[in-house]
């Protein structure tokens, strides 16, 4: 009897302008993982948390190849909430994709292939799920990956500002500092940074800023 491929449930695959992360601005192809364990209080995406459809690794990659797009990012939700995402990120570097992860951290992330720019999310207290961080994640960041803070408050900037230096986070990989969006005035978050010369990459949220809230954006 053979074994029945594996699935995933996503919730959308679609082309893009990456609104976050190193390669801001840049045409990239998402696939959004249907299913998220956290309720973050700002969340932009809480049509993730259920439905969606289920596919085929091998129907994710045809569609993924057919969209002519080099750069995919795989999101959610919480796309590491579902086991075989581990196994479709490999399998999109093994056919010679540019692969990265947007995950909450609140997972294990040393399992996930080295070829994946993993830009882990670590939760402020703003964001109602500080408590999920899973730290032991920061242990495992190399050079490639990223670390985000989205901040909604100088609370969040304060207790952000305490972690990198505590853990010397600066030289774990880049630091991306967002302000949530339509929580905290971009020019505020600027020049905290300015003033305590903070070793971070500021930006806004690109695809908000182009698209509000539209879904698939």
């Amino acid at each position: 009897m053979s074994t029945p491929p594996l699935r995933l449930r996503i919730s959308e695959i679609f082309a893009s302008l990456q609104g976050e992360s190193l390669t801001q601005g840049l045409p990239t192809l998402f696939i959004r993982l249907t299913g998220c364990p956290l309720r973050c209080h700002y969340c932009d995406t809480p049509y993730a948390f259920s439905g969606g459809d289920w596919m085929t690794l091998d129907q994710i990659l045809t569609t993924t190849h057919d969209s002519g797009l080099p750069l995919v990012t795989v999101t959610g939700g919480e796309p590491l909430a579902q086991t075989a995402c581990r196994t479709l990120l490999y399998r999109l570097c093994e056919s010679g994709l540019t692969v990265s992860l947007e995950t909450s951290g609140a997972l294990p992330i040393e399992a996930i292939d080295r070829r994946v720019q993993r830009i882990v999310d670590l939760k402020t207290p703003g964001s109602g799920e500080v408590e999920r961080n899973l730290y032991a994640n920061l242990d495992h960041l190399n050079p490639q990956d990223q670390l985000k803070f989205v901040l909604t408050s100088e609370e969040d900037y304060q207790w952000a500002k305490k972690l990198i230096k505590e853990y010397q986070l600066q030289q774990r990989c880049p630091l991306l500092m967002l302000p949530a969006f339509q929580h905290l005035p971009a020019a505020t978050l600027a020049e905290w940074i300015l003033r305590d010369r903070l070793p971070v990459r500021m930006q806004l949220q690109l695809h908000k800023q182009l698209w509000g809230d539209q879904p698939g954006r």
